[in-house]
């Protein structure tokens, strides 16, 4: 199967592709496989063969810290037309796995495909370095949004970025999304405890910024939810220009 539309999205975005950039991307050979909650997509681990896109769902970077019982720390977020793993293309390996957030599908490709491409396609090749930069831009706001804000800024934070993402490659539009977390998965994520969490969603229902009924969210105050999370969404690199 060719690669799928959503990291095609995912870059007209953010540049002009030629129609030779196009023709290459979509003869791109992968293999697409469907994941239950949980299911580990991407192994931790070293000498990796592939590297792989989310096109449905979500998924997550996990991290477990060693000890008795062993903390889980989920470090970031993918959702459609992301690469969860280039940077294994250029590692030996990886010292986290990405499991499946909620249903998730994935789209694998192999290195083989990727060495052709960063030899003979210099504009593809700045344009996935523009990827693993995106991503590491990502991991830097949830370090700052970790440090600068408290817990319901920080939750809107991380609705406002994830709606903006998913809005950004059309896996969401009229200030609605589905966010596949229970709120323990939450508290992995925002480093606080589900209690917490379990106030911040109540605090943001109660402020009129939103509904969220189960894994469903309605933005009803974009720019009040903007004001409390300072979301800025300059990290995230939108602006369509040539690279």
């Amino acid at each position: 199967m060719a690669l799928t539309e959503y990291f095609v999205r995912y870059l007209q975005r953010r540049d002009t592709l030629t129609d030779d950039d196009l023709a290459r991307l979509r003869s791109v050979p992968t293999e697409i496989r469907s994941f239950q909650p949980g299911d580990e997509i991407v192994p931790a681990g070293p000498n990796k063969t592939r590297s792989c896109l989310i096109l449905k769902g979500m998924a997550g970077r996990l991290h477990l810290l060693p000890g008795r019982s062993a903390q889980r720390v989920i470090t970031a977020l993918h959702v459609p037309g992301d690469f969860v793993d280039l940077h294994a293309f250029v590692l030996h390996g990886i010292e986290h796995s990405v499991v499946a957030v909620g249903p998730a599908e994935a789209e694998f490709i192999g290195h083989d495909e990727l060495t052709e491409i960063t030899e003979n396609y210099p504009h593809l090749t700045r344009l996935l370095w523009m990827s693993t930069a995106i991503d590491a831009a990502i991991h830097r706001q949830w370090l700052v949004a970790a440090n600068a804000l408290r817990s319901s800024a920080h939750l809107a934070h991380l609705v406002c970025e994830i709606y903006t993402r998913l809005m950004a490659v059309g896996a969401a539009r009229d200030y609605r999304l589905t966010l596949p977390l229970l709120q323990r998965e939450l508290a992995d994520i925002l480093g606080y405890s589900s209690i917490h969490i379990n106030r911040a969603v109540r605090d943001l229902r109660d402020r009129e910024l939103l509904r969220w009924t189960g894994t469903d969210i309605e933005i009803i105050d974009w720019p009040g939810l903007v004001r409390l999370a300072r979301f800025d969404p300059e990290y995230l690199d939108l602006e369509r220009r040539r690279r």
